[in-house]
């Protein structure tokens, strides 16, 4: 006789929940980039202006960077987090103007 054999799947990850989180920003003149982590530095999410399909000289522009961290803070929702701390780092030597 034929044994029975299960169907295999694969189990869904259950997702951490985190309540407080850090949301960090590098803006350069070509681009800007959004990633979203626990306290603890694990990366919940992150995006770019690259990735919200902007191309060229549109990536550097403000709607590009307040898009691409619009789709960080979406992605990052699922994970229930509530309360944020932001760092923003700029790209840019000013001593090299001189």
């Amino acid at each position: 006789m034929a044994t029975k054999q299960r169907k295999g799947g694969v189990q869904k990850k259950a997702r951490r929940k985190v309540q407080r989180g850090v949301v960090h920003i590098l803006a350069t003149f070509n681009n800007t980039l959004v990633t979203i982590s626990d306290r603890s530095g694990m990366v919940i999410a992150s995006s770019s202006s690259g990735a919200c399909g902007f191309r060229g000289a549109r990536k550097g522009t403000p709607f590009a960077a307040q898009t691409a961290a619009e789709e960080a803070a979406r992605k990052s929702l699922d994970y229930g987090l509530k309360y944020v701390d932001v760092i923003v780092t700029f790209e840019h030597d000013f001593l090299s103007m001189i």
